[in-house]
């Protein structure tokens, strides 16, 4: 995959994260993730390659654009495969809350699980965990294995959990076993990449959710050399046989992260709202700026870019 495709490609996630950025705070989720995938979509068919969406905004009875399945660039250049969330923590957006990313993963034919839209348990973690960790052991065990790897105590680690119902126990067993923990209410992309990036304070992910964003995430993780696994967790007979349908032979499979992603991987990111590892997009009476996060697995290069981006000059903004 050429190299020179990461930087075209973070212009697509620019472009999302300002339209969606528009939209900050005004309460309307469903305009906020409109204007991030119209966006995207424009910006994906200036791009000199022939990309199959793999991960995306639905089936294509359920989505106009960016469904799975759909072709785009300029069908010209190489073959890709995309997974991709043009506002990754809509609720964030519309509420001015904090995290909010524009997100895409880019691997070569057979490098994305074609994952199912339904639910996901899931653990990640940093490099020095990398194949150390189970998550068919139990949080507690998990955690004793990282503190003995990172050589502290429990009490010095800090999981990152979505705050939802359904981690009531999760959350309870984290407290008894005397680590710190970060509630989020959307993002869990955002969450898993925090595990392996530096100063972060975020040591590990627990919990349930959705199985698209942990293909996105095992990406980001395989450019930071980070550790990830997974199992589908269907709510109903239906998610079951659409995970069938996609290659799923076994539902209680254990996906290591070379199952989710792998070979030659690229992973961008712009930040749409104020974050932890992204800043978000800033207006200026000129424009705005951005800053964004583009990675490439066979190299383990890391760029942070910050751009200005003069709206005279770009009409589309």
């Amino acid at each position: 995959m050429n190299r020179n495709l990461a930087m075209e490609f973070v212009r697509v996630t620019e472009a999302a994260a300002i339209a969606s950025a528009r939209l900050m705070g005004r309460g309307d989720e469903k305009a906020a993730d409109q204007a991030a995938v119209d966006a995207m979509r424009s910006m994906l068919d200036s791009i000199d390659c022939q990309a199959t969406v793999v991960i995306g905004e639905g089936e294509r009875d359920e989505a106009p654009m960016l469904y799975i399945g759909e072709e785009v660039g300029t069908r010209n250049g190489p073959k890709l495969e995309i997974a991709l969330d043009p506002l990754e923590g809509t609720t964030i957006c519309a509420h001015g809350g904090y995290n909010s990313i524009s997100v895409m993963a880019i691997g070569e034919p057979g490098g994305l699980l074609h994952a199912p839209d339904t639910y996901m348990l899931k653990i990640a973690a940093g490099p020095e965990a990398r194949g150390k960790l189970d998550i068919r052991q139990s949080p507690t065990e998990n955690l004793k294995r990282l503190a003995d790897i990172k050589k502290c105590r429990i009490a010095d680690l800090t999981a990152i959990v979505l705050d939802r119902p359904r981690h009531k126990e999760l959350i309870e067993e984290i407290r008894s076993a005397g680590a710190r923990i970060y509630l989020i209410g959307d993002g869990d992309v955002s969450a898993a990449i925090a595990t392996a990036t530096p100063n972060s304070g975020i040591d590990i992910l627990f919990g349930i959710g959705g199985a698209p964003e942990g293909v996105i995430a095992a990406a980001a993780l395989q450019c930071l050399r980070g550790e990830f696994q997974g199992i589908l967790q269907p709510r109903n007979q239906g998610e079951i046989e659409r995970a069938k349908r996609m290659g799923v032979d076994d539902i209680n499979r254990v996906f290591q992260i070379e199952d989710l992603a792998r070979g030659n991987l690229m992973f961008v990111a712009t930040g749409v709202t104020q974050g932890n590892f992204l800043d978000g997009i800033v207006f200026k009476p000129w424009g705005c700026t951005s800053h964004s996060l583009v990675m490439r697995s066979e190299s383990g290069t890391i760029r942070h870019i910050r751009a200005e981006h003069h709206f005279d000059k770009k009409p589309r903004y």
